[in-house]
């Protein structure tokens, strides 16, 4: 019996693991490794900061899907891989050994490299993942903002940081929001007519913005590149994520970030008994940034090829849309698209937006 071991429950093993139940995989047995009862969806947690949602509302619960499988949940992390021999090391010292592999357990914030960049980020700072922590982390958060003014500090200014600002300023709209957005303008990898609005959209709900980069954080304080202070009583990690310390090292093959460099079939390139989806995994044949719309949509293909290369039969390239529609939430119900070169943005946007997560989430729980 050839074994699957399913590394993390991101988007992709989400869908595989809903197919399983009416469709299982003859002569496979399938080892799901995944730390939490349930995926908190990445796409809804600005809403669930800015009041919109519950945290019931942004969750898919695993257990129903294993019900009537046998699927055998471990309910720990991944430590180390050896893609030599085939063998995953979890974090309590335990190993699996695996015919196939599929790694979908989503980016980390690596929490070593972030102190050496930020002496006192791991006493002071909130990070936002594990994803999971962080949703169970706000509520206290947000009960002292309730009680007293906060100054709050997003640190990285990418999508996350821009939604998770907007989010605050709008739930805590006694406090005052900064928006450290690094070396580089808050949302430099969108097109000009994005960053004009997220730039407008910040103004209007009154964020600072700084483009500097935080060096280290004290309590109270948040000190940055060119020696300034900033009073700081929360500072909020959200830059972007990175690769697991336990691929360097695994043998497999990977790009200049730490991330599995997977070919046309999300296949280790090094590896072809290694699958890989979503943020965890590099194109080399494809130029895709790391969205949580591709993470989505990997799904399907890496099911179809999982299924296929455990029956003997040959995997098919899965080539996915050039563009892709973006949705920036803006806090206050309101929202901001990108297609291409098109942009908008309003309270119709937001519902869209609202629309689409909502549909997510319900198409794949089953509580």
């Amino acid at each position: 019996m050839k074994h699957l071991v399913m590394l993390g429950a991101g988007h992709a093993h989400v869908h595989l693991l809903s197919t399983l139940a009416l469709q299982p995989m003859a002569g496979v047995q399938i080892t799901l490794v995944a730390p939490y009862p349930r995926q908190l969806y990445s796409g809804m947690v600005p809403g669930f900061v800015a009041g919109h949602y519950t945290l019931e509302d942004c969750v898919i619960p695993l257990a129903p899907f294993l019900k009537n499988t046998a699927i055998s949940w471990r309910q720990r992390s991944a430590s180390g891989l050896d893609a030599a021999t085939r063998t995953v090391t979890l974090d309590d010292g335990s190993t699996l050994h695996y015919d196939v592999l599929s790694i979908n357990s989503g980016p980390v914030q690596d929490r070593p490299k972030i102190e050496a960049m930020m002496p006192g980020a791991r006493e002071h700072a909130l990070f936002v993942r594990p994803i999971e922590v962080f949703g169970a982390l706000w509520p206290k958060v947000l009960a002292l903002g309730q009680q007293k003014p906060l100054r709050v500090a997003l640190i990285g200014g990418g999508a996350a940081g821009f939604e998770l600002a907007c989010a605050v300023a709008h739930r805590l709209p006694d406090s005052s929001v900064t928006l450290l957005s690094g070396d580089a303008p808050v949302g430099a990898n969108y097109l000009p007519a994005v960053q004009a609005r997220v730039t407008q959209a910040l103004k209007k709900r009154r964020i600072t913005v700084i483009q500097e980069r935080a060096i280290g954080l004290k309590a109270g304080e948040v000190t940055l590149a060119s020696g300034t202070r900033l009073a700081c009583d929360v500072p909020l990690i959200a830059i972007g994520a990175q690769a697991p310390a336990w691929l360097q090292g695994s043998g497999l093959a990977l790009d200049a970030q730490g991330f599995v460099a997977v070919d046309a079939f999300q296949r280790a390139t090094s590896h072809p008994e290694v699958f890989a989806a979503g943020d965890m995994a590099t194109r080399v044949d494809l130029d895709l940034p790391r969205s949580g719309v591709y993470a989505v949509r990997a799904g399907p293909p890496l099911t179809q090829n999982l299924r296929a290369v455990l029956a003997g039969v040959a995997p098919k390239a899965y080539t996915p849309q050039e563009k892709t529609l973006n949705l920036l939430s803006c806090g206050d119900r309101r929202a901001i698209a990108s297609w291409g070169n098109w942009s908008a943005q309003g309270r119709w946007v937001w519902r869209l937006k609202d629309w689409i997560d909502r549909g997510f989430v319900k198409k794949y729980n089953r509580s």
